[in-house]
């Protein structure tokens, strides 16, 4: 009886240690990176749904830059600067991409705070109105009489007052209607709207779901000077882990940089994670946001911020009357986590 109870108790405990082991083995194994060290959870937003300008987050997640780094992220369809903002702020995200001229405008009109950016993503703005030929809209001007779709947050609405204003058009005019990121062009494919919200290298996939020529009016045509989409995080991430926001913003912007000199395989990527992907379309949407990305050419660094001309950004929002005075670079901007140049 006493070698039987012993051969029991010695069963019951080895047992429970391969329980525990077993337990603590599946944690290490699924957030651990290649040091053993424990993953850090991460939810990114992206800017704009998930079409092939945003690729290059599942493409750092693939290629295992971020596992590099130090995380696990969780990438989710963002709804432009209206929905990113708020979601970062809230603690529902911890980073994600928003249209630096969006968030000056949030930011000067109190609608939002407690966020900073990072890193740049876009170095010139790739805000637009879009339509398809037979639409009737060629120029600015056009836009008067039509009826517009976008998401209630977007750069391209909240931005539209001042493009009106400064391309000669009559804002009362022109009539927009909520959307979503992911359903808009079918809008614009089904005829219910004359036009929606868009960025210039959405060209392919709206050509691609409205079986048509696409017609684009460009912001950057009519307001020079306007940075495109950066990285934000919380204020508060920010200031208390720094060096977790250069690590991930390091990693973005590697898979960024991937992203652009491999689009064909950077939209593979994202086709296998997300089904709606139209590859050809995707690969296209990255050939032609390069030129939106690196600045002053290429061998530069990729994310960098200039205070100087974000002033002179500010300054073409102030005199247009979109923003209040004495908003400051400093004040939306963390320049001492932006890459250097």
């Amino acid at each position: 009886m006493i070698r039987f109870a012993r051969t029991v108790a010695a069963v019951a405990l080895t047992t429970a240690l391969a329980l525990v082991a077993g337990c603590g083995g599946s944690d290490s194994d699924a957030g651990s990176g290649e040091d053993g060290k424990a993953l850090k959870k991460v939810t990114y937003l992206t800017s704009f749904g998930n079409f092939g300008r945003d690729s290059y987050a599942w493409v750092a997640k693939d290629k295992g830059y971020f596992e590099e780094a130090g995380f696990d992220v969780e990438i989710k369809p963002g709804q432009g600067t209206g929905g990113v903002i708020p979601a970062v702020v809230s603690g529902q995200a911890q980073f994600g991409p928003i249209d630096l001229t969006g968030g000056l405008l949030h930011m000067g009109s109190g609608q939002a705070k407690d966020f900073v950016a990072v890193a740049a993503i876009q170095q010139r703005t790739m805000a637009a109105i879009a339509t398809t030929e037979g639409n009737g809209i060629a120029t600015p001007k056009d836009l008067e009489g039509k009826r517009l779709a976008d998401t209630p947050g977007s750069v391209v609405r909240n931005l539209f007052p001042t493009y009106a204003r400064l391309a000669g058009v009559d804002a009362d005019k022109v009539t927009w209607v909520n959307g979503e990121a992911q359903t808009l062009m079918g809008t614009l494919a089904g005829g219910s709207v004359d036009g929606i919200g868009q960025f210039v290298v959405g060209k392919p996939t709206i050509e691609a779901v409205t079986k048509k020529k696409a017609v684009l009016l460009p912001y950057g045509d009519v307001i020079p000077d306007l940075y495109g989409n950066v990285l934000i995080t919380s204020k508060k991430l920010a200031e208390q882990d720094p060096e977790t926001v250069k690590r991930f913003s390091a990693a973005l912007l590697k898979g960024l940089e991937y992203s652009l000199s491999h689009s064909k395989e950077a939209a593979e990527i994202l086709a296998r994670n997300v089904d709606a992907t139209n590859p050809t379309a995707a690969a296209a949407e990255l050939e032609l946001m390069a030129e939106y990305v690196t600045p002053g050419g290429s061998g530069t660094t990729l994310g960098t911020l200039d205070s100087a001309r974000v002033a002179r950004s500010i300054a073409i929002l102030e005199r247009a009357g979109a923003l209040r005075q004495g908003v400051t670079p400093e004040q939306i901007i963390d320049f001492d986590l932006v890459p250097k140049a």
